[in-house]
């Protein structure tokens, strides 16, 4: 690795870790600060923490490999994203913000609901924070699997621990920075790392398309090229089915669902300043898609330009990395690249952990902890699913967006009716919420265990998100007609609604 890379390279983890030292001083003397940085997020912090949780390794990595091998029909994943973001900013984010801290000040998405229904709440908190625990695993896991495959392509001989190979190396770095900064600073700490991450995320996004274009000889040159290729590679309908259509824009269903995007809007300062965040975080989003749009499809056509041989579609953003840049631009774009790693995995971690430590830990071992024993407890929890989750991406020829796939979908139908509904009907009642929760969870499973995901009654396969959230939303629906409320619904303040 040259000297200029390790600069970069070590200046980020030093900012990183700094942070995380900051936050520890700032807010860590109790479980809210821990795990909600005392609600005092300002609407940039929020929205791009909000962003750079949500995008990981998925959004340098996933989505410029799918585009780079298949082209512009893998863009409707972008769309559906746009538009699920945005409509969460605009139904959840105000009303969550305003409910949880209404509901006796919840501290987690299990914790809020159970609040929300207490006619069943020890069997939301258990079963959410099973879901949780659950999906985070793998999602963790698939950014572990990122890291891995950064430092398998870019710094294969960096470091050797033992008979490990390179891959196994890079998800034990990646997960020991995370977890310096996380165990040391909680969400503080994680949310301003966030912002950072994002900043840098961002640059990167817009500066290595550019260049790419460039060196590949224009946009004319790279459209040429690329159509000689394949005719339809910019083509956004070409073999397009209805299902497969669906299944892309799908996606933006499951941001209503996502505990570790929506714990940030629970997390912001006040009702008050989430337009703000959501047009930040918004224009933040297209941005970065943007950008890993082009960097998929230019990529494409610098590479057939020069005849450059990749084994792995998902490492375009590496390559040209190495290929384009000086040592010192070179590791700031893979500073970018560890940064939508870390930036989701920290996130991921800290709600985990949280869950674990208010809904089994206080819940079922020790009602009456203290704060300090709580925040510890909080911190012994994080290093126990970031264990979990290395084990998950152990394996090398693991797909990052593949696993993504799996956790998004999961959490998006189990808790993305649920949390909607909770917000703005007052019919719903507990019962109906552990059906959708159940319902939507189960559906995600048995779906992937099916495969129909891949292939449905002998034609093309349909996202798993698609049945779990309208099975989730029925069951619901059903099971709360049926059941009496009692009551349990507090009227929103008119600010938020």
């Amino acid at each position: 690795m040259s000297f200029g890379v390790t600069v970069s390279l070590t200046l980020y983890f030093v900012l990183m870790i700094a942070i995380g030292i900051y936050a520890w001083r700032k807010s860590t003397s109790n479980s809210e600060e821990y795990m909600l940085g005392g609600r005092q997020l300002s609407p940039a912090v929020a929205a791009l923490s909000a962003g750079a949780s949500d995008m990981s390794g998925w959004l340098l990595m996933g989505l410029p490999g799918a585009l780079f091998v298949s082209g512009l029909t893998q863009s409707w994943i972008g769309v559906g994203l746009v538009i699920g973001a945005f409509f969460n900013w605009i139904i959840v984010a105000p009303r969550l913000r305003e409910q949880t801290e209404r509901y006796d000040n919840s501290l987690t998405i299990p914790e809020f609901l159970s609040k929300r229904f207490p006619s069943k709440a020890m069997a939301l908190r258990s079963v959410s924070a099973i879901v949780i625990v659950v999906f985070f695993a793998v999602y963790t896991g698939s950014g572990l699997v990122a890291g891995g495959k950064l430092f398998d392509t870019a710094f294969p001989d960096l470091i050797h621990i033992g008979s490990l190979s390179a891959y196994q190396t890079g998800i034990i770095l990646t997960m020991g920075i995370v977890l310096v900064y996380t165990l040391i600073g909680g969400f503080l700490a994680v949310s301003l790392t966030d912002f950072v991450q994002g900043c840098i995320m961002m640059l990167a996004l817009v500066i290595m398309p550019l260049v790419v274009v460039y060196k590949a000889g224009g946009i004319g040159v790279s459209e040429a090229r690329m159509l000689s290729v394949d005719p339809n590679f910019l083509s956004m309908f070409h073999g397009l089915t209805v299902v497969g259509f669906l299944s892309a824009v799908a996606w933006g269903l499951g941001y209503f669902g996502q505990p570790h995007i929506i714990v940030r809007f629970m997390a912001v300062r006040s009702v008050e300043d989430v337009p703000k965040a959501r047009n930040i975080g918004m224009a933040w989003m297209i941005i970065s898609l943007a950008g890993a749009v082009g960097l998929g499809i230019f990529g494409r056509s610098y590479v057939v330009g020069n005849n450059i041989d990749i084994a792995d579609p998902e490492t375009i953003f590496i390559v040209l990395a190495n290929q384009l840049f000086v040592p010192l631009v070179t590791g700031f774009l893979l500073a970018a690249l560890l940064a939508a790693i870390m930036s989701t995995i920290s996130s991921q971690l800290l709600v985990a952990s949280s869950s674990l430590t208010e809904d089994f830990y206080r819940l079922f071992l020790r009602r009456h902890a203290s704060e300090r024993e709580m925040v510890n407890i909080g911190r012994f929890f994080v290093l126990v699913v970031a264990i979990v989750a290395a084990v998950i991406g152990w394996d090398p020829d693991s797909k990052v967006l593949g696993l993504v796939s799996n956790a998004w979908a999961g959490f998006g139908a189990a808790f993305g009716p649920l949390i909607i509904l909770s917000l703005t009907w007052r019919g719903m009642s507990g019962a109906g919420a552990v059906a959708g929760l159940i319902a939507g969870a189960l559906t995600v499973i048995i779906w992937i265990s099916l495969g129909w995901g891949s292939s449905f009654l002998g034609g093309p396969g349909v996202y798993e998100i698609i049945p779990g959230f309208i099975v989730a939303f029925i069951a619901i629906w059903v099971v709360s007609l049926m059941t009496p409320t009692k009551d349990e619904f507090r009227p929103l303040s008119p600010v938020a609604e």
